[in-house]
């Protein structure tokens, strides 16, 4: 899920959807208005769920979406290679995320986790 906000309304820290992909804002340059024209923002960011930098250049007054990003508690069922099997402790939904070898050394069966949620990916925290 996502919403609308204004430009002008980002902080660093916060994040903000840039070509489908949820993103946490690293820094924010804002211009000063010209004789012609309105004041411009530069935003760095850098993708949540890919790790790659990204930056956008808009007016102050522009529409943008933010993606709503929630932090969930998961317990370990199963882990097999790359692939841990978690269930959600809330709904009981039950999916499947790949890991790295030094964060699967860190997993067992039966202890919770946290992952994080946005626009349908999932990833552990």
């Amino acid at each position: 899920m996502k919403e609308q906000t204004e430009v002008g309304k980002l902080k660093e820290g916060r994040y903000v959807v840039v070509d489908d992909e949820p993103c946490r804002i690293l820094s924010i340059a804002t211009s000063k208005p010209g004789k012609h024209g309105a004041a411009k923002s530069r935003i760095d960011c850098v993708g949540i769920f890919d790790g790659v930098k990204r930056s956008i250049v808009q007016p102050v007054s522009a529409k943008v979406y933010v993606p709503i990003v929630e932090r969930k508690t998961a317990q370990v069922i199963s882990i097999s290679g790359d692939t841990v099997q978690l269930m959600d402790v809330k709904d009981f939904e039950i999916f499947e995320l790949t890991v790295s070898d030094e964060r699967r050394t860190q997993l067992e069966a039966g202890r919770d986790v946290v992952y994080i949620s946005s626009m349908g990916k999932k990833k552990l925290d």
